[in-house]
């Protein structure tokens, strides 16, 4: 659940006229006032304690942690060595006091965890109140039974060993460990919106018809009734627009047993519907149901929109051609953070996917924070969500159970938003053992029995095409670095797609991962081809990977999606490649997300209706040969470029890309380039440096590393 200043305004209001808890500190206990079954969050950042290390005696309220480093949440312990192939991977804790006034019988509180890496016991006043395994779904508990008047104290042992338990068991990614998403606690009455639902909402809205005319909506609430006798409530269900305007309403009555939950279920009928209609038109509207005239409630997203998947036509969004073109996002870290990250820096992220022209976003390997879903609800980003099931799986009991409990929890938190399209069941599980198939097959038809409204997909790799466990969901994505980690040998990856799709032509696929590594030290023009496991990772060299393509995919309409791998370098602790070791640098922009790289302005240029215009090389700054190609991105029209002041020629793009062959005179060497788009005059400028190359010089000393970015 995301919170805005107006939102928290009302609910510091709300605290100040309930009894809630208070945070801040130490301070006197505020007293209770009107009684009132609504719901008030609070959100536990500051004042926490954090030792990495193990200390079980740390779970008793009485322990003394002045010793320990005082954090703010999000936090990661991994924040200074996510990095390092030697980083720490093991328990941590946190602690951290709070005050309450008084219990009141007529009242429930909750913690909830946003997102713990990668098992929490949580302790409140030393009782263990729960258990979770897992480190990217958020989860709840309820603590009623063991908070006390005055100080209580939480504590929260965090571990991200490596376990044969819990999902992922493998992956080209660090492992960040901690609290790095929000804590906080919930109070609500006792008959309420079930906050133990696999950490969701409790609130389930989908479209069932859809036409100009109008829209039909079922809607479902899971309500719990925590008190000791039979309650009879009535439950409500309002829709308003984007506008905060009511545009439809349905209600029903409920009887509910002393400590049961039932389902309250309602129909709503929009009429006149504005569909959610990807980056064309995000249109979003919200469901908000309560509990009685002043009980709990609780608003969840809503966009009507239909989609499908042929293998002939891909993706269909209304029933339009909306084909799925963007990137991977592993996450939202960031150097000296990792992915103890703000809500700011998430937005920052879509922002610029958005920014190239992304219609969908793979976000992988795990389910990701509400914060990146409502991105993408927002700026009408098409998702690919997956659970952690990566590089390898346990034929266990526990293994398996995990499994089932993550999917469950993905799907009961981002149900409602439109955005996401497809559920991923796993990533590029390395074993030839039909084991693999079986436990694929089981989580396929878990989703089938939760949310047959989207399809599942898994992203196949290192078997062949059409081996067992390609053929267990509803689509199919392939990750393929044909010009990377294939040799130059192997079919280009336009010959492949074609001959999958010729001999399994009802099979709908895409391309789910395709890249290659860049660093934006390195630079070679022309470059030669590149060894993935080297220290030698040239923009340019992935600059001309993504050029050959996407031209291929892009005339490939019968894909129904291709994501870049990957959006942003990463952290990957067992990487030593490229400019510096433990990172994985196929990102189109940089960890720090300070540079995008050149192959980012060529899909902004294919993907975007935004002007662009942008030089290439641009941070190949020092040359020793005077023979340069300068080489454009733009989507405008015919481009004019200017070598120290003097017009060299205009020339009309080609597939893109505007081409001259120039003569750079020693020393500093002015280029400038113009056009229009729109009608609209547009320029681009780079300073490029020529310096005779020694006579000694190998042509293995002729490329430049330069730490300078745009």
């Amino acid at each position: 659940m995301r919170m805005n200043r107006r939102t928290n305004m009302r609910l510091a209001a709300r605290l100040a006229a309930l009894l809630l808890v208070l945070l801040a500190g130490f301070a006197a206990p505020m007293r209770a006032e009107a009684a009132s079954d609504s719901r008030a969050r609070t959100i536990l950042s500051a004042q926490w304690r954090f030792f990495r290390g193990d200390a079980p005696a740390a779970a008793h309220p009485d322990f003394d942690d002045r010793g320990w480093t005082g954090v703010t949440l999000p936090h990661s312990f991994n924040a200074g060595d996510g990095e390092d192939p030697a980083y720490y991977r093991g328990p941590a804790w946190y602690r951290r006091a709070f005050e309450i006034s008084q219990i009141r019988p007529d009242r429930r509180l909750f913690i909830q965890f946003d997102g713990a890496a990668t098992a929490a016991d949580v302790y409140v006043n030393g009782r263990l109140a729960g258990r979770h395994e897992g480190g990217h779904a958020a989860f709840r508990f309820d603590v009623t039974a063991f908070v006390v008047p005055g100080r209580n104290v939480i504590a929260v042992r965090v571990d991200n060993s490596a376990s044969r338990t819990i999902a992922p068991l493998g992956g080209d990614f660090t492992l960040f460990g901690g609290l790095y998403r929000p804590v906080s606690l919930i109070e609500t009455g006792l008959v309420h919106v079930d906050l133990l639902d696999h950490g969701g909402p409790g609130v389930y809205a989908r479209t069932t018809g859809v036409s100009g005319d109008s829209a039909s909506v079922a809607i479902a609430a899971r309500i719990a009734n925590d008190s000791r006798a039979r309650r009879r409530v009535r439950v409500t269900s309002r829709i308003l627009d984007a506008g905060g305007r009511e545009v439809a309403r349905d209600s029903t009555a409920l009887t509910l047993a002393a400590g049961a939950t039932g389902i309250a279920e309602m129909q709503a009928r929009i009429a006149g519907p504005r569909r959610w209609d990807g980056v064309r038109d995000p249109y979003l509207y919200r469901v908000v149901t309560r509990i009685g005239e002043a009980g709990d409630e609780v608003s969840v997203p809503l966009g009507i929109r239909e989609f499908r998947i042929d293998s002939r036509q891909g993706f269909l969004l209304n029933g339009t051609n909306y084909p799925l073109r963007g990137a991977n996002l592993m996450h939202s870290a960031r150097p000296g953070s990792g992915t103890a990250v703000t809500e700011a820096e998430i937005a920052e992220d879509f922002a610029i996917l958005r920014e190239m022209g992304s219609t969908g976003v793979r976000l992988v390997h795990f389910q990701h924070p509400q914060a990146a879903y409502d991105e993408a609800d927002r700026l009408g980003l098409a998702v690919w969500t997956e659970i952690g099931i990566n590089s390898a799986v346990e034929d266990t009991p526990a293994f398996r159970a995990n499994a089932r409990q993550q999917l469950r929890e993905l799907i009961a938190q981002t149900y409602n938003h439109p955005s996401v399209v497809l559920w991923g069941i796993g990533n590029e599980v390395y074993s030839d053992d039909p084991l693999v198939a079986r436990i694929l097959r089981e989580l396929h038809e878990l989703v089938r029995a939760t949310d047959p409204s989207r399809p599942t997909v898994y992203a196949h790799c290192c078997q062949a095409d059409d081996h067992p466990k390609a053929m267990v969901t509803d689509v199919i994505g392939f990750n393929r670095y044909f010009g990377w980690y294939q040799s130059a040998g192997n079919t280009t990856i336009g010959a492949w797609a074609d001959g999958f799709h010729a001999a399994h032509p009802e099979r709908a696929f895409a391309v789910s991962e395709y890249g290659a590594g860049a660093s934006i030290r390195h630079q070679e023009d022309p470059p030669r081809t590149v060894v993935p496991d080297s220290f030698w990772h040239p923009e340019q060299y992935q600059t001309l990977y993504h050029e050959r393509n996407w031209r291929e995919l892009a005339s490939r309409t019968y894909l129904f999606g291709t994501f870049v791998w990957v959006a942003f370098d990463l952290a990957s602790a067992g990487r030593n490649e490229g400019d510096r070791r433990g990172i994985n640098d196929k990102g189109l922009v940089s960890y720090d997300r300070r540079t995008r790289k050149d192959a980012f302005y060529w899909y902004q240029a294919n993907w975007s209706d935004r002007p662009v215009l942008y030089i290439t090389g641009r941070r190949f700054t020092l040359r020793h040969d005077r023979a340069a190609e300068v080489k454009v991105y733009t989507n405008g029209g015919p481009v004019s470029l200017w070598l120290n002041g003097a017009l060299v020629g205009t020339v009309a793009p080609q597939d893109r890309i505007a081409r001259w062959q120039v003569t750079l005179r020693e020393g500093p060497n002015r280029i400038e380039v113009r056009n229009q788009h729109g009608g609209r005059d547009q320029q681009d400028g780079v300073e490029w440096h020529h310096v005779p190359a020694p006579a000694a010089m190998t042509d293995a000393e002729t490329g430049s590393e330069t730490g300078r970015g745009r």
